[in-house]
């Protein structure tokens, strides 16, 4: 093999072990490019660089958003705010750049009946500081109470805690379905006490704070895990609305019906043709 032949084998190698996927596969096209149209070394360079970082991040959010289990469809461009009139679009809009309320470790806490929005919104905000660079992670609250509670009883609850610290956001769903019957719910107590001002958390919830006694093992519990809450939050409450998923669905029915219908008006012009054209 020719010193000539060898370069492009040798450089791929090198690119490999450096792990920079993108360069290796971009660099051939470029450099032929570059010796064409008489690039300087640094443009040659700087354009594999930008196109490495780039896929860089393109794979790192696809990841943090696989690893997120949010809701692939429940974005908040896919959110109809005009149908919550209560919720400020541009309120939200801001929180979902992420930076000044993750930084404290502010929370935020959204209340209301079953059917309003409030799933919707949270995965909308968490796909969000997804594509700002965040890690998120989206649970339902009795689900991470069972799992808290296992780690618990194998010893290794802090071990749990830890890991869950890795993420910038914890959703944390329908926590009212949650009830101090289940043994140890004193967890939830402990990984709000923990994230407290270190690490956001988002709760959604169809009980308003009066109605978390149901939740926490006795009231000092309760009162001390809503003050570490409310100390730095922001409060959406989305009641005196018709069920924003009654709504969807209304609307999906009704886009439904007239595809149905097109449908059928369609089949009965083609049948109609048919007839026509026969002998």
């Amino acid at each position: 093999m020719s010193a000539a032949t060898s370069e492009p084998a040798r450089t791929a190698l090198m690119l490999t072990e450096l792990r920079l996927p993108t360069i290796g596969r971009l660099w051939p096209e470029f450099a032929e490019r570059a010796d064409k149209e008489g690039w300087p070394a640094s443009r040659f360079l700087g354009a594999l660089l930008e196109h490495e970082l780039a896929e860089r991040a393109k794979r790192r959010i696809e990841r943090h958003r696989h690893e997120s289990q949010l809701d692939l469809a429940k974005t908040l461009a896919s959110f109809a705010f005009a149908e919550v009139p209560m919720l400020s679009k541009a309120h939200v809009m801001a929180l979902a750049g992420g930076d000044a309320w993750l930084e404290k470790g502010a929370n935020i806490l959204i209340f209301g009946p079953p059917g309003v929005g409030k799933t919707h919104v949270a995965c909308g905000l968490g796909h969000a500081l997804i594509e700002a660079g965040y890690r998120v992670l989206y649970m339902r609250t009795s689900e991470l109470v069972q799992r808290l509670q296992a780690a618990r009883q194998s010893l290794q609850l802090p071990q749990a805690l830890a890991r869950l610290d890795r993420y910038d956001l914890l959703i944390l769903d329908d926590l009212s379905y949650v009830r101090k019957d289940q043994a140890e719910t004193s967890v939830l107590f402990e990984l709000i006490a923990e994230r407290y001002e270190r690490r956001s958390i988002l709760i959604t919830a169809n009980q308003p704070f009066s109605g978390w006694n149901e939740v926490f093992p006795d009231p000092g519990m309760t009162i001390a895990a809503i003050d570490r809450l409310v100390h730095h939050s922001t409060i959406f409450e989305l009641s005196m609305v018709e069920s924003y998923r009654s709504k969807q669905a209304a609307r999906r029915q009704k886009t439904q019906r007239a595809d149905d219908k097109a449908e059928r008006q369609r089949q009965s012009s083609d049948d109609n043709q048919t007839q026509e054209d026969a002998p």
